[in-house]
């Protein structure tokens, strides 16, 4: 059985038959939409079951799919449909305010209100029907992914179907999952959440949608559908945490919990204990990039009990194999702190239209993660900080010159400077100093939401320090580590 659903009178069921003939009614209809084979199907919508059923519809018409998140700014969301060029929109309302119509066919996904270009309508209109059959290579495009780029604009990464399987074969052996077992789907399925759609589907596993990541929604679908499976980026954690000590919002026995499953961003050895303490001895985790999709290092719960593992990412998982290397290029012993490269079958097959990048980031082999780490004796991955200047917030991954390039927009704005602060929260916090004009008076709040507006809420600082003047290097060029070490006294 794949339960599919929200809270309330949304919540159904959906047997595996009766999923296998939505999913290919669909892809029929995407085949209908645009013949060609390995064509690109983008998707903007929050978590739903038609979301579910067109990812799924997706794979099965031969198609490829590009996940593109109603959180983002239009901007951004503009910059990655230019970038992928899909033939074929499919966006719930959250994600039709966001982006700007193209020539794509749209598809809406949204219960069937008599509109013939929703799911629903779709999949009643080619009911009973099988996709052809697209034979697809290993090396063929499968997913076009995101992964921030130095200059700010989207960079299109492409996981080809080899990636793919080997994400779903490395996920699903490392954290044995069953036929048992009930996954919540509570973040995005444009994010990691949808990396556990596959290998749960593949044994036999259960899913149960919720529409918003809400505490009480979530607490609620844990106790009636005994959910044992969930991926969450630490912040969602938190927040499930903190509704229920500032809100008193009921909480459930979660007897029936095996693996809650961490990655995205990390978490101090104190928030993992609060972890721990809240959700019992299940908490587990993973280490990925969209370059080497979630599975590149990986921990069981039990291994998490341990001291000596709580600032570690884990094990190498069975898809790839993980070293750490010096400038030089040289595979550094167990102990010293070097680059962290991979290499195996879960690595990318390159950016899309780059290939000085693509020259930079996969190197005999090797992909390059601009992580700094160290394995012990034991073969137990540590991370200890990254080459680039990348802000990771909330388990996004956000580049200062976006949002200085955003906030450089505003007419009381003269210079700015983003940089990351260590937060409890959201893993890093986004931070701007910001020289105003002479004689300009705005406030905090109102560049705070004139970022939002731009770029949407998670780019956005979360606090602007206001200063006289920015610390440059002998070059004179503006230093983002000098004005983050002037501000906070390091």
């Amino acid at each position: 059985m794949a339960i599919a659903g929200g809270s309330g009178e949304t919540t159904f069921a959906i047997s595996y038959v009766d999923l296998r003939a939505r999913v290919e009614a669909l892809a029929v209809a995407l085949q209908v939409l645009d013949p060609t084979p390995g064509s690109r199907v983008g998707i903007c919508a929050r978590n739903s079951a038609p979301h579910l059923t067109a990812l799924l519809a997706i794979y099965a018409s031969g198609k490829v799919w590009v996940p593109l998140s109603p959180r983002n700014g239009r901007a951004e969301l503009d910059a990655m449909i230019a970038a992928t060029r899909p033939s074929i929109l499919v966006a719930d309302a959250s994600g039709l305010e966001r982006i700007t119509p193209t020539d794509a066919a749209l598809v809406r996904a949204s219960t069937n209100d008599g509109e013939p270009d929703t799911i629903d309508a779709l999949v009643a209109q080619y009911a009973g029907q099988v996709p052809k059959r697209v034979e697809r290579g290993d090396e063929d495009e499968q997913i076009i992914k995101f992964s921030g780029g130095s200059t700010g604009r989207p960079k299109p990464v492409v996981q080809s179907v080899r990636c793919l399987n080997a994400q779903a074969d490395g996920l699903r052996d490392f954290f044995a999952f069953a036929a048992d077992d009930v996954n919540l789907i509570a973040a995005p399925l444009t994010h990691g959440a949808s990396c556990f759609v596959l290998p749960l589907l593949e044994v036999g596993g259960c899913h149960v949608l919720v529409a918003e990541p809400k505490a009480q929604e979530i607490f609620d679908a844990i106790a009636r559908f005994g959910v044992t499976t969930m991926y969450a980026p630490p912040t969602l954690l938190y927040a499930l945490m903190g509704a229920h000590d500032e809100h008193d919002v009921a909480r459930p026995s979660f007897a029936s919990l095996r693996h809650v499953i961490y990655s995205a961003a990390p978490m101090t050895p104190e928030r993992i204990r609060d972890c721990q303490r809240f959700f019992g001895p299940v908490i587990e985790t993973a280490y990925g990039q969209v370059e080497a999709p979630q599975i590149i290092s990986a921990m069981r719960a039990d291994e998490l009990l341990l001291e000596e593992n709580l600032t570690s990412v884990g094990r190498p998982s069975s898809v790839v194999t993980v070293a750490t290397m010096n400038a030089e290029g040289t595979v550094l012993p167990p102990g010293e702190v070097g680059e962290i490269v991979v290499r195996g079958p879960l690595l990318m097959s390159g950016y899309i239209d780059r290939d000085e990048e693509n020259a930079r980031a996969i190197v005999d082999g090797w992909l390059r993660t601009g992580d700094i780490g160290v394995i012990d004796a034991r073969g137990y991955l540590y991370i200890r900080g990254r080459l680039r200047e990348m802000i990771n917030s909330g388990g996004f991954k956000l580049f200062p010159a976006e949002v200085e390039t955003a906030l450089g927009r505003h007419p009381d704005v003269a210079e700015c400077a983003v940089f990351g602060v260590p937060d409890a929260k959201w893993g890093e916090a986004v931070n701007a100093a910001v020289v105003v004009h002479s004689g300009a008076a705005v406030e905090a709040d109102a560049l705070i939401a004139f970022v939002k507006a731009e770029l949407g809420s998670v780019k956005a600082p979360k606090r602007i320090w206001f200063v006289d003047h920015l610390e440059r290097n002998a070059a004179g060029k503006v230093s983002r580590g000098g004005v983050r070490a002037s501000l906070l006294g390091l």
